[in-house]
């Protein structure tokens, strides 16, 4: 064994908790501070709190939070997607098709959906101008908006 490599060991080392409870024992420092002690630690105490000496608990919380807020903003998001009140000219079915629903009374998604349930896809082929191509694709471009198509509108498959 080499000679002089080893630090030196206190048989008698004193470690003192953040609580205030000292005892001795054997280490290679002569004082050791501590924050924990089984006189103050939650777990050996019964105690129901949380130890946090990092701030890591806060910064859990802060990003469910965060995740929270996201989630409700995403829902929100979607809710407007879908409206009722959304203008059909927004949905891109083409500028023709738009034309023909507006000289028909129909300026927005729910009125087209209303036209689809009552009458089915013949209510919307009869206004003037608007044809089985501009029907395609207004049902084309309300699906994939995630809009719900009502049952006399979903017969025809186009």
């Amino acid at each position: 064994m080499k000679a002089d490599i080893h630090p030196k060991y206190y048989v008698n080392a004193k470690v003192i908790c953040a609580c205030g409870n000292t005892w001795t024992t054997g280490s290679t420092k002569e004082v050791i501070h501590t924050d924990l002690c089984s006189k103050c630690h939650p777990f050996y105490t019964g105690e129901q709190r949380i130890v946090d000496t990092e701030g890591q608990v806060d910064r859990f919380y802060r990003k469910l939070e965060a995740r929270e807020d996201f989630l409700r903003e995403a829902e929100q998001r979607a809710s407007a997607r879908v409206s009722p009140e959304r203008p059909i000219a927004e949905i891109e079915i083409g500028t023709r098709a738009v034309e023909a629903l507006a000289k028909a009374g129909i300026t927005t998604v729910g009125q087209a959906l209303d036209k689809l349930a009552e009458g089915g896809e013949g209510a919307l082929l009869a206004v003037d101008g608007f044809g089985r191509k501009s029907l395609a694709d207004l049902k084309k471009r309300l699906r994939t908006l995630g809009y719900e198509l009502p049952e006399a509108a979903a017969e025809i498959q186009v």
